[in-house]
């Protein structure tokens, strides 16, 4: 599905990521861990193809991804939630879906209702004024009526309330094994998505120092010196 073949990412004279060889299969949920600066963020940037000064290729179903075309990229079905509450502050819950799935099918907004309850029963309601845990399950929504068949998120859950958390990840199950969305999730609550991921991917200072299941890692007794 997703591939990244001997990857280097650069900024000015700074190298993010250097000899990434990684792949995410269809329907796959996979966490990337690693410290501040390891190159998370890159990772994801570069498979939307959001980073212009890249060598080796990242493919998606077999298709290039072209450095610099994000739209373009994106409409193969590569669904992006940045970090932060990336949602139109001044429209309604349902002005935000439906402006999301402009191309798309409008109807796909009963399914995000379906995924996110809160957000039918507050789908009149101007998404500044939600909370940050609503409006950043409105941002996954939002990127969910693009239909993608891989969702990237990065740091979904960061400010967060515990029970929010738990919440956002029981939803991010729901989508995969409901839609089989695969799921790409840059994250710093490592116990906690540990627990709902698959495959596991740690990063340092720009290269991959572990891929395995998640089960591995967390057996791992000294897991915690590489955070």
């Amino acid at each position: 599905m997703l591939e990244y073949r001997k990857l280097e990412a650069r900024y000015g004279g700074f190298t993010a990521l250097r000899d990434i060889t990684i792949s995410v299969r269809p329907g796959e949920r996979v966490a990337v861990f690693g410290h501040n600066g390891a190159g998370k963020t890159t990772l994801l940037r570069c498979g939307l193809g959001d980073v212009d000064d890249v060598s080796g290729t990242v493919t998606y179903n077999g298709d290039p991804i072209i450095p610099g075309s994000v739209y373009r990229n994106a409409r193969k079905g590569i669904g992006f939630v940045p970090q932060g509450h990336n949602v139109f502050r001044d429209l309604s819950v349902a002005q935000n879906l439906r402006m999301a799935g402009l191309l798309h099918d409008q109807a796909y907004i009963d399914e995000v209702y379906r995924l996110f309850p809160v957000l039918l029963e507050r789908r009149a309601q101007i998404a500044g004024s939600l909370s940050g845990g609503q409006q950043q399950m409105l941002a996954v929504g939002m990127a969910l009526m693009t239909r993608p068949t891989i969702l990237m998120l990065d740091e979904p859950t960061t400010g967060l309330a515990p029970v929010i958390v738990q919440d956002m990840f029981r939803s991010l199950i729901q989508i995969n094994e409901t839609t089989g969305t695969a799921i790409m999730l840059v994250e710093q609550n490592v116990a906690a998505a540990l627990r709902i991921v698959q495959r596991a991917i740690v990063l340092k200072t720009g290269g991959v120092i572990f891929d395995g299941p998640s089960a591995e890692l967390a057996r791992h007794e000294d897991m915690w010196r590489w955070f």
